[in-house]
């Protein structure tokens, strides 16, 4: 069976740990008691077995069991259909994705994962750990989870914060080499793909923080703004990575123009500064029997000179401007 742990909680604290799911309809435990039952990968057959058990809507069934749903909130009756999201950094600097369903009752909550590495577990047990919050029922549990799966979006983006920064200072030194490049666009396509697929948590979790919904209570949605509050500012962290790997590319085209109109300075001076000599060297070079000092005793000394002054002169004059 795909449950991972079936409990039932009264004034916080677990009292029965053994809950299974048997399809037939559940007899509701008394007031202030409610159920938490686990589910990861589970088949058609053991989401049937819920759907009986717990009263669960079909079309809700459905998409619980389809890993590709956008996140979202949907109302069934007196039960709320919840979708998430999850994601994790693999190797390459990949995002992988995957989905947690909740079916949020006013006396139970089904949680179903697919595709994720991050197992409730520990969470289970630091909120069995404090009674106090656990006591105020299913719809507190369901924001746990939430912010469970929002607070993983955190190291995703810490880790490409980081990688995009050392690409940002080695663009400043020099030109992106072609594999730095093709990472770049690799980046920018996981982090559209990331708004794409994750970016609808934040219209989520606003409805769950400021709708009017049934079997949360009121004073229960200052739970799910926190929620709300962490998934804006991951997604102001994505956003801003985005733009900041598009000005990379920007940035050093910039700086190469520069580095290479230096070089064409440079070599714009050097070609001056040797078109002297070369055009007095190709004045005497040609063969006339008549030319001016070919015959006097001064003239190379003087014609070595003429080159050596205006070769000095233009040097010290593109010293000064900068082009050498």
């Amino acid at each position: 069976m795909a449950i991972i742990a079936a409990r039932r909680y009264a004034a916080g604290q677990p009292v029965e740990t053994t809950l299974a799911l048997t399809g037939e309809p559940r007899v509701a435990g008394p007031a202030g008691t409610f159920d938490w039952v686990g589910l990861a990968e589970p088949g058609a057959a053991e989401m049937e077995l819920a759907r009986t058990q717990f009263g669960l809507h079909p079309l809700a069934v459905e998409d619980a069991l389809n890993p590709t749903q956008l996140p979202k909130v949907e109302i069934y009756g007196h039960t709320l259909f919840i979708v998430a999201r999850t994601a994790a950094i693999e190797e390459g600097e990949r995002i992988a994705y995957g989905q947690t369903a909740l079916f949020l009752g006013t006396d139970f909550l089904i949680s179903v994962r697919f595709g994720s590495t991050r197992s409730h577990t520990a969470l289970r047990a630091r909120l069995e750990a404090d009674a106090e919050r656990m006591a105020e029922g299913p719809d507190y549990v369901a924001h746990a989870i939430l912010d469970f799966i929002v607070d993983g979006y955190q190291p995703i983006m810490e880790r490409l914060e980081s990688a995009v920064q050392d690409m940002e200072e080695r663009a400043i030194d020099t030109f992106p080499e072609p594999s730095t490049i093709r990472r770049i666009f690799r980046l920018r396509r996981q982090l559209r793909r990331f708004q794409r697929i994750v970016g609808p948590m934040e219209e989520m979790s606003e409805r769950l923080a400021t709708v009017e919904l049934p079997v949360i209570d009121p004073s229960a949605r200052v739970w799910f703004r926190d929620v709300q509050d962490h998934v804006r500012r991951a997604m102001r962290r994505m956003l801003g990575l985005v733009e900041t790997l598009a000005s990379i590319v920007d940035t050093a085209s910039l700086l190469e123009q520069h580095r290479q109109g230096q070089m064409t300075r440079q070599l714009a001076a050097w070609a001056a500064i040797l078109a002297v000599p070369t055009a007095i060297a190709g004045i005497y070079g040609m063969n006339f029997d008549y030319m001016p000092e070919l015959r006097e005793r001064w003239g190379y000394p003087a014609v070595l000179g003429l080159i050596f002054g205006v070769c000095g002169g233009l040097y010290v004059r593109f010293k000064r401007i900068g082009w050498l």
